[in-house]
């Protein structure tokens, strides 16, 4: 709907805005058209003062209805509050804080171009909010210090070699500078924590949050976590031996299989037993491959058996603390062990015979007669030749991961 604005200086202005609109984006609107702050004005319609909270159908505005609005000063006291202290903290903390959360134009404006501070600013902690303002201060000074050197460096001697070094540093800070405050413009999230991706999963019965890394080989599940579900007692240590990634961990076996149910539906899992406290249930590229997984970011969600079950991704305020801990992270991923992360390696402490499958060292390997009899023994499931070494070598040699895909596929 339309309404009729007459300023205190009887200019006339139209504004097309929602029936339920509140008086305070009226104000806002009011503060562009006229530029009067939305702290000085105070909005009459007829013969009652609006609030700020009040929306405009609750009043009994109507399209095409009159409101009067009038300018008033601001006043000094209110100007000292808002002042600031040589170091950059505010005079009166309270007051500067409520006039920002007041005014919402402010309030979108900070939230693009400071974030930090506009999260301050909403919360109750005005310590805070003044060790932010001084260290605000003090970037300023350095930055308008760095801009004084910029201008000493334009009268340099230009065949001086020092002054051309630093010309040469002082272009490619520059350069960095207005990158870093693109990316704050257009690609803010850049600078936000990553939560990885976690999903409610059981184990034999006992619930757990499972971290989806389609980045490992394997699945992976840690002793405690192992014998919390149960499991320990399944622990084929014939597979044992030592994960080598960015970090190391021992592989103390492999449980071939065992119920997971996802969602409301039960699905078979197999995974290597790994001796490390950084991890707990990994829920690796074999799984996801044998179960048809999907993850889908736009829905934020985990589809398995090609969509018949479909699972929310936690929120970070779901996942534990101990999960996000960021200097476990590297280690957990890097490390999450034989066949379990791009790259890593195992050395095999007992190697299993010919014909059984492994993440263990003869058990990746493509060559020889351990790699044709399991080409022979795929063979035998009626699956070609090509297809079936194309599918060990994709998966290092591994023949229970190559017959799932062959199967899958």
């Amino acid at each position: 709907m339309k309404i009729t604005v007459m300023t205190s200086d009887e200019k006339i202005i139209t504004l097309d805005v929602e029936r339920d609109e509140s008086v305070e984006n009226v104000k806002a609107l009011l503060e562009v058209e006229t530029r009067v702050g939305l702290q000085q004005q105070q909005l009459h319609y007829n013969g009652r003062e609006l609030s700020n909270s009040d929306k405009l159908s609750a009043v009994g505005v109507n399209d095409g209805d009159l409101i009067m609005m009038l300018s008033l000063p601001a006043s000094s006291s209110r100007s000292n509050d808002m002042g600031f202290n040589p170091d950059g903290s505010a005079v009166n903390p309270g007051a500067f804080q409520q006039l920002i959360r007041s005014d919402s134009n402010m309030m979108a404006q900070l939230f693009q171009t400071d974030p930090e501070l506009a999260q301050v600013v909403l919360g109750n902690d005005l310590n805070k909010l003044q060790d932010l303002l001084r260290q605000r201060r003090r970037q300023r000074a350095e930055m308008q210090h760095k801009q004084e050197e910029e201008l000493a460096l334009m009268y340099a001697d230009p065949f001086d070699i020092e002054s051309q070094k630093k010309i040469e540093a002082a272009i490619r800070q520059k350069g960095i500078d207005e990158n870093w405050e693109a990316a704050l413009e257009y690609n803010p999230e850049a600078f936000a924590r990553v939560v990885m991706l976690y999903v409610d999963m059981e184990v034999n019965g006992i619930p757990l949050k499972a971290f989806v890394d389609s980045g490992a080989q394997s699945t992976i599940i840690s002793k405690s976590c192992a014998e919390r579900c149960g499991l320990l007692r399944l622990l084929d240590q014939r597979y044992s031996g030592v994960a080598h990634g960015v970090g190391q961990s021992e592989i103390l076996g492999r449980i071939h299989v065992a119920p997971i149910k996802i969602g409301n539906i039960f699905y078979p899992c197999s995974f290597l037993v790994l001796d490390a406290s950084n991890i707990e249930f990994l829920f690796g590229l074999d799984m996801l491959r044998k179960h048809q997984c999907m993850i889908d970011l736009k829905e934020n969600v985990l589809r398995v058996g090609g969509g018949e079950v479909s699972v929310p991704f936690l929120q970070e305020k779901d996942i534990p603390s101990t999960f996000l801990d960021e200097g476990r992270f590297p280690k957990h991923a890097s490390s999450s062990g034989a066949t379990a992360t791009s790259g890593s390696q195992v050395k095999s402490n007992n190697p299993p015979t010919v014909g059984q499958s492994s993440g263990a060292a003869q058990g990746d390997s493509t060559e020889g007669a351990g790699f044709e009899a399991k080409v022979a023994k795929l063979v035998e499931l009626g699956f070609g030749r090509e297809q079936v070494i194309r599918a060990l070598k994709l998966f290092n040699g591994n023949e229970e991961q190559a017959a799932g895909f062959l199967f899958g596929g």
